[in-house]
């Protein structure tokens, strides 16, 4: 049985083995793990779902593979037993003497596994293709290509059908697309229109030569840091952003947080049951105005708009290397508490890398908040397909003029929201931050 590399997420196209658990020839159980794969999202453990003997090894620890490639190969353990018998089977006999009945030639078909056979995969180790994002598997023509061939030319607009493939069995893989690639730049283009500049950046020999006479490091991407970017500069070409941006008296909400907290039950050993932070409350304020503005809660799918019923929360995180954004269900529905306890779960699983894909994909909307850093006000970049997404800064005390006319100083902190103008216009946009604003200022609304 050869053991595939899974897919952790329709936008993971490969991932890297950090460690094997089991060497070639260890004898294999259902449930035991096999090895470690690091995306550039997750790391995590992955089991063998069937019996037998590790017999083969094809992509050792500290390197790439992508989705759907043979990693390793689990014999029969009868079968791996009795291997080291076929070069004695293999060696010709001696003549005999006499020649002896004729000996009824083995059925081939029943040698042989039907190769137009479906494969059947097993839920607990399905390795999913992104077909609406980068095509089916299989082309036209019969030919097949991997995963990462089909996304690299998805992004490239290599057309795989002219790419001579180089792959086993006639499969296209990376390298061949990377070839057309780099022939279709080699080739001559013709000249832009006047006025219009080609779009193409400088190469990294470009760059380095501006560069020649200063010190640097030239430090590799990982994983995560090619996909932040190949994202964000899909976000930014494809998603027609404006913004939006109010200043909020948080006076209240630091009062009920306080008063929460001291609140908040103990155990025998006096550890609180919880305690909130104003992000908690942010979070919980967020998805309150999603449900009174339901109709900013959406999401683009090129042919229509998806709105939906309960307000799933991603919450950006920092982690090394780059960020992640672990989505709190039905939000609306949780008590701040229950938030609270469940983002500081999550923001330790992510930063360990042990989120799994469906505590961070989906989301109907995204919270960034950099107010512990010190940052004021910043726009945040949608995260596709999402339509909105909240950018918080720093709490500060400012001068505010009293309804009698006077002053007083009032804790304020300001907040961005950036929209897809395809499913969410300024209006509406308005209205979605003045019901943010609403339960951020008068808290109370937000428990009835």
């Amino acid at each position: 049985m050869d053991v595939l590399m899974p897919q952790l997420g329709e936008t993971v196209a490969e991932g890297k083995i950090t460690q094997w658990f089991k060497s070639a020839g260890d004898a294999i159980k259902p449930g035991d793990n096999l090895f470690e794969i690091e995306t550039d999202k997750v790391s995590m453990e992955v089991p063998s779902t069937t019996a037998g003997v590790l017999a083969e090894i094809r992509v050792p620890a500290g390197e790439v593979a992508s989705v759907g490639a043979v990693v390793a190969v689990i014999a029969d353990g009868a079968a791996a037993s009795v291997a080291p018998a076929a070069e004695t089977l293999s060696k010709p006999a001696p003549p005999s003497a006499a020649p002896g009945p004729a000996a009824r030639p083995a059925p081939v078909a029943a040698a042989q596994p039907d190769a137009a056979a479906p494969i059947k995969l097993d839920p607990f180790f399905e390795v999913r293709t992104p077909q609406r994002n980068y095509g089916p598997a299989r082309l036209a023509g019969g030919r097949s290509a991997t995963p990462l061939a089909r996304r690299l030319a998805a992004e490239g607009g290599i057309d795989l059908a002219a790419i001579s493939p180089s792959g086993p069995h006639g499969r296209i893989v990376a390298r061949d697309v990377e070839a057309a690639a780099r022939a279709a730049k080699a080739a001559p283009r013709p000249a832009a229109a006047a006025g219009v500049a080609l779009a193409a950046g400088p190469s990294a020999e470009e760059v380095k030569a501006i560069y020649r006479d200063v010190p640097f490091q030239e430090v590799p991407l990982d994983g995560m840091r090619r996909i932040i970017a190949t994202r964000l500069v899909q976000a930014k070409q494809t998603i027609p952003h404006f913004y939006l941006t109010a200043d909020v008296e948080i006076g209240r909400l630091i009062t009920l947080r306080e008063d929460a907290n001291a609140a908040a039950p103990k155990d025998d050993d006096g550890k609180a049951a919880f305690k909130l932070s104003l992000n908690d409350l942010i979070i919980k304020a967020w998805a309150a105005a999603l449900q009174r503005v339901p109709a900013a809660n959406a999401v683009w799918a090129q042919d229509r708009i998806l709105r939906f019923q309960h307000c799933d929360i991603g919450v950006a995180v920092a982690i090394e290397g780059g960020l992640i954004a672990p989505v709190i269900r039905r939000a609306e529905m949780k008590a701040s508490s229950a938030i609270s306890n469940e983002m500081k779960e999550l923001a330790a699983r992510a930063r360990a890398r042990k989120l799994t894909p469906d505590e961070y994909q989906g989301g109907s909307s995204a919270i960034s908040n950099l107010g512990m850093y010190g940052v004021r006000e910043f726009s945040a970049v949608i995260n596709p397909p999402q339509a909105t997404m909240l950018a918080v800064g720093a709490a500060r005390r400012q001068a505010v003029e009293t309804r009698d006319g006077g002053v007083a100083f009032a804790s304020v902190l300001s907040v961005t929201l950036s929209c897809d103008h395809r499913v969410v216009d300024g209006v509406l946009g308005a209205e979605l931050l003045a019901a943010f604003k609403t339960f951020i200022e008068q808290p109370v609304t937000m428990l009835v």
